[in-house]
Order: C-alpha cells, then structure tokens, then sequence
C-alpha cells in the first residue's frame, strides 16, 4: 500500500497493467479486525479511515501526513457503519450506531472512539475524510435517516435506493457529501448510465457482497475505460476525471463520498452509454 495516493493523469491509464491499476486505484484490507486503518491520498486531500472494534474499543488517531495534532483538528470526517451494531464515542457523547447509520463529525472534534456492541459480530466503521474550513455541528443518521431516491429500473438491472446523509439539505457539511446505495435483488448495474464530475473526488467502498462475488468497477475517461475487480470490503479511488460505475455478479451496497468544488449532488456530467469505450 502506499504511503500516499495520487491521482495520477488520465493519459497514463491506457499503459497501466492490472497490478499497477489496483495498487493506485484499490485498497483491500481497510476494514481489518481489531485495527485501525488509514489511507492518505492526495484526491481532494481526503483521507480514508476503517476500524473494526473486537475486544477492545480502537480510537482514531492523527497519522503524519495531516501534520495535527489530532485527526480532525483541520477536518471533518462521514462515517458509516457497514458491520453489526456499535457505537461511536466523540469528545463523550455516545452515537449509537445501528448497521448502515452514518455519523458526522465536525472540525475540532478532539478525542473519537469506536466500538462495537458484540465482538463476535463487530461493527465496522468506514470514515471519508476532508479538509475544513469551518466546524459544523456533530449529527447522526438512522438507516431510517436521509434524502431516499428511487432509481434505475429492473428491466435494465439497476433498481437502487441511494440514501443522501451529509449534503446541501441533510447533514451540513464543509465539503463532503456522502451516503448509501443499495442494490435491488436482481439488478447488478450502479451508476449506468455513467457520468463523471471534474470539479470533485468520489471514493467508493463495496460492502454487502458475497464471499465469492465480485463487482466489476468502471474507471477512467469515457472512451479510455478500464475495470477492476472489487470484493466486499475494498475501496475504490476515482479521480475528479474518471467515471465511476460497476455490475456485480449479485446485488450489493456501497457507501458513496465525495470532495472537493461544490456540494451540488447533480452536479455531474452524464455520459451516455453509446458513447463509452
């Protein structure tokens, strides 16, 4: 894993080989029992965070590349609970955090500690991370919390809920705009038609997927596409160029983030199907 990823430049996927595409666009292993991991990158500055509470509560710490002195000193962070029940501990106030619950925490927020309620079924706690310019009020989203749109449709296999938590009209946010999706039983398509955003980052996080399933995830510029191959647990990074979309071999969810220009959920350029390469 490297110590820091980078974009990179579109022009450069083309000569890329399946080894090099993972190592700079997946991480596998962030969600690692009794552990807390963290990836740097240099999308948007934003910083991906997974803990798995066992026996013992874990607590987030700063790591060097943010040079803090605590982790959200200068951040704010989304985090959504992908395993079983757990709780969030921030500056002593307990969120109980139900699986798909979505927690935001604002800059300065000083001391954060995860937990899980059973350690034989932990939670397991997805953080996306971003630079703040100004502290916004702590907030907790239900599962029965957020903005519910209906989309796709099962005769082109892409019936989903997208569940909106932190955004312009939910949670308030500096810069992250982040939520749920889930795939109907069924449909394997999300995100297609494609479309991409220049002006932000989006990371996603594959979860809710069989053993021996596996999503393949669309990546690069439209008339230049590449695919990797996501199980349950890995990360993808998509750069502001790159489009985002995947058919899995079964149904399955996925926590969406992103950074950067604007908070404007629509704010996207479609590209239409006929058109990808």
């Amino acid at each position: 894993m490297p110590s820091a990823y980078r974009p990179g430049r579109p022009e450069d996927i083309p000569g890329l080989d399946q080894a090099a595409l993972r190592d700079r666009y997946l991480v596998q292993g962030l969600l690692t029992p009794g552990e807390v991991r963290t990836v740097v990158t240099h999308f948007d500055r934003v910083v991906a965070v997974g803990a798995v509470p066992t026996d013992a509560p874990l607590a987030l710490e700063a790591v060097p590349e943010i040079r803090s002195e605590r982790f959200l000193d200068h951040r704010e962070i989304g985090i959504a609970n992908v395993g079983g029940a757990g709780a969030i501990v921030a500056d002593g106030e307990r969120f109980a955090m139900a699986p798909e619950a979505l927690l935001y925490l604002g800059r300065g927020t000083k001391e954060v500690v995860f937990e899980s309620d059973d350690a034989a079924s932990p939670a397991a706690f997805y953080g996306f991370s971003a630079p703040a310019h100004a502290a916004f009020p702590n907030a907790l989203a239900t599962p029965a919390d957020g903005t519910i749109r209906e989309l796709g449709d099962q005769a082109t296999s892409n019936r989903r809920t997208l569940r909106q938590v932190i955004h312009e009209d939910g949670i308030r946010s500096c810069q992250v705009v982040m939520g749920i999706t889930r795939l109907h039983e069924g449909s394997m398509w999300n995100t297609m038609p494609a479309h991409t955003h220049d002006r932000r980052t989006e990371l996603y996080l594959y979860f809710d997927l069989a053993a021996d399933a596996r999503v393949v995830h669309l990546m690069g510029e439209p008339d230049e596409t590449r695919h990797l191959m996501a199980a349950s647990g890995d990360l993808i990074l998509s750069p502001s160029w790159s489009l985002h979309s995947g058919v899995g071999s079964s149904n399955y969810a996925f926590v969406w983030a992103m950074a950067g220009e604007n908070q404007s959920f629509d704010d996207m350029d479609s590209v239409p199907i006929a058109a990808m390469r």
